[in-house]
């Protein structure tokens, strides 16, 4: 039936040119933002996951430098601790070299004395963004390592601990005399010597350069340990960054693959579009002229 009143054919065509010039509006708004889920509107679950994951996301880069800062402070600490144990190294063999009959004393004891003194300087210079870890002002530091959510959603901050050990016992809140190099009731308890006030003179007997020796020995040792603590934690912190890199990554695929849009498909997806806006004109026209035939009845 054809009716002057109503065009059922235009209104079918104008609905279906509705809905094509919609998707087209769509699909162009993904190829221009790369995006196919920009706004909650697009799809609030995966606008709401993909925001928690790029939050997420955006604390693990302060984690990431935060580990920067921290293998660059222990690499820092792992280079001033080698340099005590080589000077420590040569008191020791001066203090051997003093053994020798006819050995001179005083020249050997000022050598000694120069190296006590790099000793000290090496200690109070090791001071890396306010942190010294050899002076005994800190008896840890702790490192963030991680940003946590667990299956509940709650969120914690992980850390690495290094407990240190001074090396002498200068710094604030230490307890003097107390440090590795002076002998004292820290790591090196029972070697005695105080190396950063260490003396050899002309009268300094055989007996006294035996004790020497005995407790350079046994201060390298405590040296060494904590140089092999402070290794380890570097290692700990270089297989973190490792991790948390790899975290990172994995996580901007997941947001990736929730709210990026697919651009081979999208632009394929807008020539069929186009055709079909093309079409729809075309068909919207045709139904129009439709209704004119009926004037013809009454021409």
């Amino acid at each position: 039936m054809s009716s002057i009143l109503t065009n059922s054919s235009a209104l079918t065509a104008l609905q279906t040119l509705a809905a094509t010039q919609k998707n087209l509006q769509t699909t162009q708004n993904q190829i221009s933002t790369g995006l196919k889920v920009a706004t909650s509107a697009d799809n609030a679950s995966y606008w709401s996951i993909a925001s928690t994951m790029k939050s997420d996301n955006g604390a693990l880069g302060a984690v990431k430098t935060s580990l920067s800062q921290s293998a660059a402070m222990l690499s820092f600490t792992n280079s001033a601790v080698n340099n005590v144990i080589s000077v420590m190294n040569q008191i020791k063999s001066d203090l051997v070299t003093a053994k020798q009959p006819g050995a001179d004393l005083a020249k050997i004891g000022t050598d000694i004395t120069q190296a006590t003194k790099q000793l000290t300087s090496i200690v109070n210079s090791s001071t890396y963004s306010g942190v010294n870890l050899f002076d005994g002002s800190k008896s840890s530091v702790d490192m963030v390592s991680s940003f946590d959510r667990d299956a509940t959603g709650a969120t914690s901050v992980g850390k690495i601990t290094l407990s240190t050990a001074a090396l002498t016992g200068t710094g604030s809140g230490a307890t003097a005399g107390s440090g590795i190099l002076e002998g004292g009731t820290g790591t090196a308890t029972g070697s005695g010597v105080d190396f950063t006030a260490l003396s050899v003179t002309s009268t300094t007997t055989s007996a006294t350069l035996d004790t020497y020796i005995a407790d350079a020995d046994k201060t390298l040792g405590a040296l060494q340990d904590y140089a092999a603590k402070i290794g380890a934690t570097q290692t700990r912190v270089a297989l973190q960054q490792s991790f948390v890199s790899a975290m990172s990554d994995a996580l901007t695929n997941g947001v990736s693959a929730l709210v990026d849009a697919d651009m081979n498909e999208a632009s394929t997806r807008l020539q069929a579009l186009q055709t079909q806006q093309q079409l729809g004109v075309q068909s919207l026209a045709i139904a129009n002229q439709n209704s004119q035939m009926i004037l013809k009845l009454f021409g």
